[in-house]
């Protein structure tokens, strides 16, 4: 019989995907669980690569900094075909963009995470596993819920009853498996190895290496790829798996024995639980394609692995969600798996914030599916084209390319949430990302900020509202703060004490005087740069929402800012899809 639930979400898995969803919550003021059934971190350097988006949403939770002073900065990646250099990629972004590419190992990611997500108050209940769940159907009722069987590090079961539960745990994921959830794909034949090692080669600091040997008939038959990590001259390399070594078809995931969680489900992904390489195996291949010759050692672990590339039919059901590799696999060319999940975590927190708190309806969690599997689908068929091509080889210009790799393209333009465009059609409209801009300026502070200054710590949705005329700017934010009391949002500190949208006021120099009269609380920055109107777009008095996750919600004239803001509000209470609310 079901009973009122006691938290409001549990989440499976503890992995960045995972940790990033539970601390995304707590941020809104969502009580959790983070259960996951490995009884410690895993040591493993599996997923490395750290976009810039990634950093972006770190930032906005505090934690960017942290990272950057452990990361080590990707630079670019050096190209050998049959050992000649055939090319040279920089990974250069353009210089509003505040972070560049970094590489850190997945255990210190995890590290971070969880530190983080331990000070907002919630551990993770390790060696805890989910058995199975049911749910109560999509009903509204507060002990509408979904009901979960857990086998907990004492060996004894545990039933928890939830408002909502979601699937982190990855490529053999239980949670989609429950959900009956399709994960129609491919795997590749080959089988890899991989390490973290030392290497005394003179490399450039910060490159990453792509070596291949082609053969006659023009396929890849030898293959070495190298990641810098922090550690003098410590990388992860990855390459081609000798006979001897090959993976058995019985063999269980990394973490667990053979036959465990996952094993025979006929996903072939990730790290194998059967033989490991030795330093010998990867010393053969670093002489074989080694730009020049070098002796690895100091090997942290290798393991073997394979790659598949799938993606589900939808990202849930009723109260019940998937996130990363619970929803998608792919190569990890381009460090765009667990980057790509975090965003997952990241759209779908602040969903289920708004629908807890009953100022949402059924509809916007149906936006996490419309506006995250579309990136999945594009992520998975783009990773699959650079495994076997190249990204090299892609026909966009190398400015387009690495803001794609970067996740700055990322946006959901066509979405149900997108309200309509105004202003220059090659402006941030909504649905696309908020980007970031510098000068932007206080009285009281010597230095300029940063959009992302302005960002930082507030969990719920911002207006921005910018423009050369006080008076007109003053009458907006009231206008804003108004229409905003609508939205029932916790405020940063994650008092649970609903509250507006919070405002933000950016002007030309002259347009904040003493006779702005901005309301109580709102601060009203100084565009001294000129910055925000350059990269918003902005020819004229604006307004702007943006999201939690760091996406525009509306983009509107001053003047009418009442009633973009009720219209955009009004959609994330719709009971059906919210164009047919806009």
């Amino acid at each position: 019989m079901a009973h009122t639930p006691t938290t409001d979400v549990l989440i499976v898995g503890a992995g960045p995907v995972g940790l990033s969803a539970a601390a995304e919550l707590r941020r809104h003021g969502v009580s959790c669980r983070l259960v996951d059934r490995l009884p410690a971190r895993l040591p493993y350097a599996k997923a490395v690569g750290i976009q810039p988006r990634t950093l972006e949403i770190w930032d906005r939770m505090g934690l960017a900094r942290t990272v950057l002073e452990v990361a080590v900065p990707l630079r670019g990646q050096l190209i050998y075909v049959n050992g000649t250099e055939q090319a040279r990629i920089e990974l250069m972004l353009p210089p509003e963009v505040p972070y560049r590419f970094a590489a850190l190992p997945q255990y210190e990611t995890e590290r971070i995470l969880e530190e983080h997500l331990a000070a907002l108050g919630t551990v993770i209940e390790r060696g805890t596993e989910l058995l199975s769940f049911t749910q109560d159907g999509d009903g509204d009722g507060p002990e509408a819920g979904v009901t979960s069987r857990l086998r907990t590090a004492s060996g004894g079961e545990e039933e928890l009853r939830t408002r909502y539960l979601i699937g982190c745990d990855g490529a053999h994921s239980t949670v989609r498996k429950g959900l009956g959830l399709s994960y129609e794909g491919g795997a590749f034949a080959e089988e890899y190895m991989l390490a973290d090692v030392v290497s005394d080669w003179d490399l450039p600091e910060g490159y990453g290496l792509r070596s291949m040997h082609v053969g006659a008939d023009g396929s890849t038959d030898d293959l070495l790829v190298c990641i810098p990590l922090p550690g003098r001259g410590r990388y992860r390399m990855s390459m081609l798996v000798p006979p001897e070594l090959s993976a058995q078809p019985d063999e269980g995931p990394a973490g667990g024995p053979a036959g465990g969680p996952g094993a025979g489900d006929g996903v072939l992904h990730g790290l194998e639980g059967g033989r490991v390489p030795g330093l010998s195996h990867i010393q053969a291949v670093v002489d074989r394609l080694a730009p020049a010759p070098a002796t690895v050692s100091a090997m942290r672990w290798s393991s073997v692995f394979r790659i598949s590339h799938r993606i589900v039919d939808r990202y849930g059901d009723g109260r019940v969600f998937v996130a990363g590799d619970a929803a998608h696999i792919h190569p990890p060319t381009g460090a765009q798996g667990m980057n790509t999940g975090i965003q997952d975590a990241c759209n779908l927190a602040w969903k289920l914030a708004l629908a807890l708190r009953e100022t949402a309806g059924p509809a916007l969690l149906a936006t996490y599916d419309a506006e995250r599997r579309p990136v999945g689908e594009e992520v998975v068929g783009r990773t699959v084209r650079h495994a076997t091509q190249g990204m090299e080889n892609e026909p966009d210009d190398l400015r387009t390319v690495l803001l794609r790799e970067a996740q700055l393209l990322v946006g959901y333009r066509d979405g149900p949430l997108a309200g309509s465009p105004f202003g220059p059609a090659d402006a941030p409209q909504p649905g696309e990302r908020a980007p970031d801009c510098s000068g932007l300026t206080l009285p009281l502070a010597a230095y300029p900020s940063r959009l992302l200054d302005v960002l930082r710590g507030r969990a719920g949705h911002v207006v921005l509202l910018y423009g050369d005329d006080g008076a007109a700017l003053a009458g907006a934010a009231e206008q804003a703060r108004a229409a905003g009391a609508a939205l029932a949002e916790d405020d940063a500190a994650g008092s649970g004490v609903p509250g507006p949208p919070v405002l933000a006021v950016l002007a030309r120099e002259a347009a904040l005087d003493a006779s702005a009269a901005l309301p109580d609380a709102v601060p009203g920055y100084r565009d001294a740069a000129g910055e925000f109107a350059r990269l918003y777009g902005a020819d004229g008095p604006t307004g702007f929402l943006v999201r939690p996750d760091g996406h525009l919600g509306a983009r509107f004239p001053l003047s009418g800012t009442a009633a973009a803001l009720s219209g955009y509000l009004a959609s994330l209470s719709a009971r059906h899809d919210p164009k047919e609310t806009a």
